[in-house]
């Protein structure tokens, strides 16, 4: 029998967690092409900034960014 995955714990810093939980309700919004993974679908971001009433979304969008470029790199690493 397989052992269970095990759990990660990660330490996010204070100043991150607007970004880190932002991107939590988004994470299942990527947009795919041809069996790739080329992004987030900004679309559905600017909609839960909206609805989210993010007074300012360009700091937050940069830092979701750094998360999103991180995930497409580590997925790209997977396919070679």
């Amino acid at each position: 029998m397989p052992s269970a995955p095990r759990e990660k714990h990660f330490e996010v810093i204070p100043a991150a967690w607007p970004a880190v939980s932002m991107f939590l309700r988004v994470q299942t919004q990527w947009r795919a092409s041809s069996g790739a993974v080329i992004g987030l679908d900004y679309g559905a971001l600017q909609w839960l900034f909206k609805i989210s009433k993010v007074a300012d979304p360009e700091p937050l969008l940069a830092d979701i960014q750094v998360i999103e470029g991180k995930i497409l790199e580590r997925l790209n690493e997977r396919k070679k």
